[in-house]
């Protein structure tokens, strides 16, 4: 875009150029053609028109279906359980969306251990989702899942073992017959045991290195808490028993514990009458591995599932350890760990919801808490003990919940110079649960479990 002057300048120069030539414009020319531009000028604004040929939104578009929109049918939520010939039980909810989530939920755990050497479970999770009878090694159970766009996963606590896969419903079959396999028809190679067994040395060595000590301890307040029975055996391998646990004694421990009066299959987003089409397929129809192969288990009689109750003891577990290796390289503080736990109340319990509450209101964290500004910082171990005790580096309250007992406890950390204090601040904690409640907090506490709840089942 040239302004006025440009214009000018330019046609100076045209008219250097040219001058004498016929076919040259001439100054008076020039400034002829561009007086004869006619100026821009703003048009004016139609004025809106009052007629619309547009139909009001409180109408329907002319020509078009009327819309189905989804509603919430009270059959969406209920849990149809199915108990089968052979004493499995088969637990599923049809909910609304693409994708399923089937489970297999075992009772069986660390506390299950006593005539085995302890890690046994721990051994199983690491050789989930490997080779089995169909399937030659886990790359081939992997590719069947990503076929549905489907993941699988293992974890166990200390009375339970869930093998679960989410995936589109539309595989629910295949993901069926890759539970079926991992839980009832594993191979457990000895190439595989030797990577489990190389697995758990590798997390018993860093264990110890790692700033949070979470796993150790809960396995120390267990051990006091439960002394040598149940729950207080170890969830982690010790490494002693590492050498001791074999393909035999693994075997052996599956055919005891992974029976089918033993075991749930539950799925979310899936029909019940599929479900079970394929339940009986893969869980009834096809026998475990140790019932074809009886050579794989160990005739002796004394490993028979433990229905023990477990026995509340109570005591106290100390273990000094050396100063671990991240923490002079890297800046981080040596820290001293305390955990102080009552008996609870088992998930069976009239008291479990109450006690729940009573775990939410207490919450804690750490004193550099991830989540966001003001997360969690209107509980007890926060306003009472992290706000006010700078030296305190973390306070968090849990709560254990079994078929037959519970384990309420508060975790703390700090400088092992204050360790003394610190164990004053959280009894205090402690004994004020006893004491008054103020209705905010209670509300608080109350609101956030409903949240809790809430996105569990959304996300079921």
């Amino acid at each position: 875009m040239v302004g006025r002057s440009g214009l000018h300048r330019i046609g100076t120069n045209l008219l250097k150029n040219h001058s004498g030539s016929s076919t040259g414009l001439t100054w008076q020319g020039w400034r002829k053609c561009s007086s004869t531009i006619p100026t821009t000028k703003s048009a004016p604004v139609a004025a809106e028109s009052k007629s619309s040929t547009q139909p009001p939104l409180t109408h329907s578009l002319p020509g078009l279906p009327t819309p189905v929109y989804a509603t919430s049918k009270d059959k969406q939520h209920f849990t149809q359980v199915t108990t089968l010939s052979n004493g499995l039980q088969v637990a599923s909810e049809n909910r609304f969306g693409q994708f399923c989530t089937i489970g297999v939920v075992v009772d069986s755990g660390s506390r299950y251990e006593v005539a085995y050497p302890s890690g046994v479970s721990h051994f199983l999770e690491k050789l989930a989702f490997n080779s089995t009878t169909e399937f030659p090694d886990k790359d081939k159970i992997l590719l069947e899942l990503e076929k549905h766009g489907g993941i699988c996963d293992c974890q166990s606590s200390r009375d339970t073992f869930i093998y679960a896969s989410s995936a589109d419903r539309r595989g629910m079959d295949a993901v069926v017959r890759v539970l079926g396999e991992v839980t009832l028809r594993p191979q457990i190679s000895l190439k595989e045991l030797a990577s489990a067994q190389q697995a758990l040395r590798f997390e018993l060595e860093t264990l110890y290195m790692r700033p949070e000590q979470e796993p150790i301890l809960m396995d120390m307040i267990h051990a006091a808490a439960y002394r040598d029975n149940t729950l207080g055996l170890p969830k982690i391998c010790p490494e002693a028993n590492i050498l001791k646990i074999d393909r035999s004694l693994l075997f052996t421990y599956l055919k005891h514990h992974y029976t089918p009066k033993r075991m749930v299959v539950t799925g979310v987003g899936v029909d019940h009458d599929e479900l079970l089409t394929s339940v009986r397929k893969y869980f009834v129809d096809m026998k475990p591995i140790w019932e074809e192969d009886t050579d794989l288990v160990v005739p002796t009689l004394n490993m028979q599932v433990d229905e023990s109750i477990a026995q509340y003891t109570g005591g106290i577990i100390q273990e000094e350890c050396a100063i671990p290796l991240y923490a002079g390289m890297s800046g981080l503080p040596e820290l001293a760990h305390v955990v102080i736990g009552l008996e609870g109340y088992s998930h069976q319990d009239p008291d479990f919801i109450p006690i729940c509450v009573l775990n939410m209101m207490m919450g804690g964290g750490g004193s550099f808490s991830a989540g966001g500004p003001g997360k969690g910082m209107y509980t007890r171990l926060y306003t009472n003990v992290l706000n006010r005790h700078h030296w305190m580096f973390s306070a968090t309250a849990y709560n254990h919940a079994y078929m037959d007992t519970g384990l309420f406890c508060i975790h703390a950390s700090s400088p092992p110079a204050n360790v003394h204090e610190m164990v004053e601040v959280i009894v205090k904690e402690l004994v004020n649960m006893a004491g008054a409640l103020g209705e905010p907090e209670l509300q608080v506490s109350q609101e956030n479990m409903v949240i809790i709840i809430t996105s569990v089942v959304l996300n079921a």
